[in-house]
């Protein structure tokens, strides 16, 4: 026996017990769901061949088309969103400043806490007397004095960069750190004078009483079935997203470590701007952190539980109900008889579903352009 298939060999036996757990526990138990969604098993009584019945009665309950169309709006909103905001994220903490250790260690806190913990805490912020409607309250209050504080930002930043091109026939940028700081600290004084002088004021607002989760109330309103977003739906996003943009945004700043600073220094002499050089060298760079990304969020959106879980028993079944939580639900029913061989063709479906996105997405983005 040669040297390679002794190596060969080796390798298989370390791989052994990962593959004999992977055959028994993900082989075998596909492949009995799969037996199952073609049954009327319900863990009693010996199973019945009922063919595609099951997969046809999924398409007519009610419950599970509420899950399809939450689990897509989910996947495809929060997804984009968490993207996006990843990218941003990782940009701005890809700059060298002192302490943005710290801040890197900040942001990625969210991601390492637990997700039930997470998920209480923001079950808390979502009540109806909770931190969200009362951050909401303030911010209506208060928003006559930011007005009038981001105008005088803007005029005085206007102002100088104007006198500094046509004056002093300077290339000062309309973002000029130097000149900005400037128009924020006077900003900043001229506010609070029109503050204590009363020219400006807090306004009275009525208190914010939006309710987050006890509600079937969609966005928009009066939307399609297939376009409404219930409420509760809508803070789940917000959770989820607080909690993963954190995961991605560590993939993104990894991928920026490895772009050459020569491109945006060469960016800069040939007069391109922050926002030019995010979009043709920042985003062009990290385009297979992004395929792996938007991979790994579809897959997790698709499947998405734990949370909706936990904010089930606050909110109505339907208006957070996904797939993965609505195939639960048919196999955990409380009291009632568990319907295995339906659960089983919503976990196949789930499967096929989850498979043919991401699929399409991979048409969709390149991992290497093209």
């Amino acid at each position: 026996m040669n040297v390679r298939r002794i190596d060969t060999v080796a390798a298989y036996l370390f791989l052994a017990p990962f593959l004999i757990l992977l055959v028994i526990f993900f082989g075998f138990s596909t492949l009995r769901a799969v037996y199952f969604s073609f049954t009327d098993y319900d863990l009693f009584t010996t199973p019945n061949w009922v063919g595609f019945k099951n997969y046809v009665d999924l398409f007519r309950d009610a419950l599970f088309l509420s899950a399809l169309r939450n689990s897509i709006l989910f996947a495809v909103i929060v997804t984009t969103v968490q993207t996006f905001f990843a990218l941003v994220m990782a940009a701005v903490l890809n700059q060298k400043v002192r302490g943005i250790e710290f801040f890197r260690a900040a942001f990625y806190m969210p991601s390492i806490t637990s997700s039930v913990v997470i998920t209480l805490i923001f079950l808390w912020m979502f009540q109806r007397r909770g931190l969200i409607n009362y951050l909401s309250e303030q911010a209506q209050r208060v928003l006559p004095v930011v007005a009038v504080f981001l105008l005088i930002v803007a005029v005085l930043q206007v102002g100088q960069v104007l006198y500094e091109r046509r004056r002093l026939h300077l290339p000062a940028q309309w973002t000029d750190p130097a000149l900005l700081v400037v128009s924020l600290l006077v900003a900043g004084g001229a506010t609070w004078l029109l503050s204590v002088t009363g020219i400006v004021s807090l306004r009275e607002v009525a208190s914010v009483d939006t309710i987050w989760l006890q509600t079937r109330a969609t966005v928009p309103p009066n939307a399609p079935f297939w376009l409404a977003m219930p409420m509760p739906l809508v803070a789940i996003m917000i959770q989820n997203v607080f909690t993963t943009v954190p995961t991605f945004m560590l993939m993104y700043l990894a991928a920026l470590q490895d772009v050459p600073k020569s491109h945006y220094e060469a960016a800069s002499l040939d007069g391109a701007g922050p926002a030019q050089q995010f979009f043709w060298i920042t985003i062009p760079s990290v385009r297979p952190v992004t395929f792996l990304v938007v991979t790994l969020s579809m897959i997790g959106t698709l499947q998405m539980f734990d949370q909706v879980a936990i904010f089930g028993d606050a909110a109505p079944l339907r208006s957070v109900v996904t797939l993965a939580y609505f195939v639960y639900n048919r196999m955990f029913p409380g009291g009632q008889t568990p319907e295995v061989g339906f659960a089983a063709a919503g976990a196949i479906f789930l499967a096929l579903l989850t498979l043919t996105v991401v699929l399409i997405q991979r048409r969709l983005v390149r991992p290497e352009g093209g």
